[in-house]
């Protein structure tokens, strides 16, 4: 196995697939431990979709850069999720729903009006749960991807002390003078960029577990915000790699794979929580 794997380490698409998965898992956990306790752990979902309406207008009209699309109307959804479900009668997890079922009904329907391509159910399936596209990032991808992670990193380095105000008590922050608004607003743009990065590793309908599941693992053992968050982010990287290279082993979609890593290590963690609670 050994062997194997410095074979496979020669090759530029396995080393530009292990940094991406990386960097979006390291990012993606981040920012999921303040959705999580802020009980807004769905905006993933709900942003991801959008996402995939996004990717099927840009299909539609052949653009040879996606991102251009993607990224400003998922940013723009993040900050209408954001105002919608806070300064109107329909709520957050209403107007999650809303703009989650929509988008996606929107995406496949103007698929299936347009595409000119022969394998359509191939192409939703994979833009939905992931694809070998990770596998074919060119250096100029990789290097976007690493710009943009860097700059989630550094956003949430400089805020850390406001997101960590607004996710636990958000009316004692306005009290205090912060504008829990702005890092709000701040938060949902982080995260929707971290949705556009992560569509390639993951496909649209898996980045929830990518950002919730680090979160919830590090809680069963760890209380304090900081030793959360820190958890969060190792575990995050761990299982991001550990499931790329075993998809590269054994030919199962990187995606799926990453998810199932996460879901064992969570369980192996409400084990060990347990085990420290009765010691």
């Amino acid at each position: 196995m050994l062997e194997t794997l410095t074979l496979y380490f020669q090759y530029p698409f396995v080393r530009y697939a292990l940094i991406v998965g990386v960097l979006i898992a390291l990012c993606s956990s981040l920012l999921g431990v303040t959705l999580v306790l802020k009980r807004f752990s769905f905006i993933g979902d709900g942003l991801s979709h959008v996402a995939f309406g996004a990717m099927a207008i840009a299909s539609v009209l052949k653009l040879t850069n996606v991102n251009l699309l993607i990224l400003p109307i998922t940013v723009v959804a993040a900050i209408l999720l954001l105002r919608t479900g806070q300064n109107t009668k329909i709520k957050g997890d209403a107007a999650i729903a809303m703009i989650s079922v929509g988008a996606l009904a929107f995406g496949y329907l103007i698929m299936n009006l347009f595409s000119t391509s022969s394998n359509l159910s191939g192409d939703v399936c994979s833009t939905l749960f992931g694809s070998t596209s990770i596998l074919t990032l060119t250096e100029t991808e990789v290097w976007l991807c690493f710009v943009l992670s860097g700059i989630v990193v550094v956003v949430f380095a400089l805020f850390y002390n406001k997101i960590f105000a607004v996710t636990f008590d958000e009316n004692f922050a306005k009290a205090a003078g912060t504008k829990a608004d702005r890092y709000n607003l701040l938060i949902a743009v982080v995260i929707a960029v971290i949705i556009v990065l992560a569509m390639n590793l993951v496909g649209s309908l898996l980045i929830s577990a990518l950002v919730i599941f680090p979160a919830l693992s590090a809680m069963r053992v760890f209380r304090s915000f900081k030793k959360v968050t820190i958890c969060s982010g190792i575990l995050a990287v761990v299982c991001s790699f550990v499931g790329i290279i075993i998809s590269i082993l054994a030919g199962t979609p990187v995606g799926s794979t990453i998810v199932a890593v996460q879901v064992a290590m969570f369980l192996v963690f409400c084990g060990v929580g347990s085990a420290v609670r009765r010691m």
